[in-house]
Order: structure tokens, then C-alpha cells, then sequence
């Protein structure tokens, strides 16, 4: 795709994920949401997740217009491991996010792909995902299928 480029997120990018989540949230509020705390609260919670997860950032024209991402949940170790060649992490993929006017365009496959590049490339043993019901082809069509092997416990 021209002039679209797609990296890793830097702790320096706070500030742009933060735009970026507050955009896709009035995005679906349909209106402005002024919260003068939210910034103080993504700070927080960018300080205690940033060493766990890895953000994708998608610019086209000098502008953040995308992002994707991933918790990394490494597994308890077991011994054989390093003989056997067993997987230690796997990836919840979440907060996929491309801001109108950029939607259909192929951004989201860059961003998908980044990702799923990164989890092929260092061997994890799955990554799994919730869809909205609007994206569950879309993540069909990049290799992701129902999984039967979970068991969810919804809040009460």
C-alpha cells in the first residue's frame, strides 16, 4: 500500500496510541468525549502493561491512522522445553483500530500482518483473538478460524 507505513511502537508513542484510542472511542460514542482524566488513566495503565504488550502503528501522510495490539503471554516453563523446542508464549491480539477515512484500504492486513509476521518469526504457539461481529471475516481471511479448545467465564 503507497505512502502507509507500519512499525513497532516505541515507549515514546504513548501519546499517539493514546490519540489513537480516544479517537476510536468517540468514533463509536458518535460524538466528542471530553475527559480531562483519560490521559492521567492511559498513562497509568501504559506504565503498568508497556513491558507486556507490543503496539503496531500504522502512518499515512505523517499521520498515526492505525494501530493493532498484542498481549505476550509467556508460559510457565516446564522441563524438556529447550529439547522438545515447545513454544513459551502465545498472543491475544486486541485493540485493532483504523480511523475512518483509511478503512478498506488495506491497513488493517498490514497491521494484522506485522503482527502476525512478529509471532511466526519468534515462534509462538498461537495467537487467538475476540472479533466484533464485522471483523470476523477479515480475521478469517488471515488464517484465523473458531476455536473450540476455550472456555470463557463472562462476568456476573
Amino acid at each position: 500500500m503507497p505512502g502507509v507505513t507500519v512499525r513497532l511502537a516505541e515507549r515514546g508513542d504513548e501519546a499517539v496510541i493514546a490519540g489513537l484510542r480516544h479517537r476510536w472511542a468517540e468514533e463509536q460514542a458518535g460524538a466528542p468525549i471530553e475527559d480531562g482524566g483519560f490521559a492521567e488513566v492511559f498513562h497509568a495503565w501504559f506504565e503498568r502493561e508497556h513491558e507486556q504488550r507490543l503496539t503496531w502503528l500504522a502512518h499515512a501522510g505523517g499521520e498515526a491512522v492505525g494501530m493493532l495490539n498484542m498481549l505476550v503471554f509467556t508460559r510457565m516453563p516446564k522441563p524438556d522445553d529447550a529439547r522438545t523446542g515447545r513454544p513459551g508464549r502465545w498472543g491475544y491480539v486486541a485493540n485493532a483500530y483504523v480511523a475512518d477515512g483509511h478503512r478498506d484500504a488495506g491497513i488493517g492486513a498490514l497491521l494484522l500482518g506485522a503482527c502476525t509476521a512478529h509471532a511466526d518469526r519468534e515462534r509462538y504457539a498461537r495467537l487467538v483473538l475476540s472479533p466484533s461481529e464485522r471483523s470476523v471475516p477479515f480475521y478469517a481471511r488471515h488464517g484465523f478460524e473458531p476455536a473450540t479448545s476455550l472456555m470463557v467465564r463472562r462476568a456476573r
